[in-house]
């Protein structure tokens, strides 16, 4: 006669894989929790140490590194556009020009608060989805004005 395959101690119920909860109740008599199947790892809960915290600053961080920069190179060089018009220039381009300069100021004031942000905040599962954001919201400026210069109307 062989004996069930039981945990790693003779008081746990079967064992339906290495991480799975069994499909018994804990008590008899009582209804246990709805097994699902297999589960390949414990899923984490929202205090949880994550691992991957600095994935999403550090990739943020590169980006701006090279994308800001380049929107300071580029942001600077939009006057040139407003050369061969002199004082004529129209609305549509004085108005593109003041949005750049705009963005260049208050976006690098945002960046850099959602930088700090994205590196600061706790190490846990729960603020997986904020350090996401905040490291998008580092970059979304610098992306705005290269977008805005290389779309600027002509005069």
């Amino acid at each position: 006669m062989t004996t069930p395959q039981h945990g790693p101690y003779p008081s746990q119920g079967p064992q339906h894989g290495p991480y799975s909860p069994p499909n018994q109740p804990a008590h008899p008599g009582q209804p246990g929790p709805p097994y699902y199947g297999y589960v390949p790892y414990p899923v984490p809960g929202p205090d949880d140490f994550d691992h991957r915290t600095s994935t999403a600053p550090l990739v943020a961080t590169v980006l701006l590194t090279v994308l800001g920069p380049a929107a300071l190179f580029l942001g600077g060089l939009s006057v040139m556009a407003t050369d061969s018009c002199g004082s004529d220039c129209p609305t549509a381009l004085t108005t593109w020009l003041y949005l750049i300069y705009s963005t260049i100021v208050f976006g690098g004031v945002l960046s850099l608060a959602a930088l700090v942000t994205a590196w600061s905040l706790p190490r846990k599962v729960r603020y997986w989805n904020l350090r996401r954001w905040a490291a998008f919201a580092t970059v979304a400026p610098s992306v705005l004005v290269i977008a805005l210069v290389l779309t600027i109307p002509s005069p």
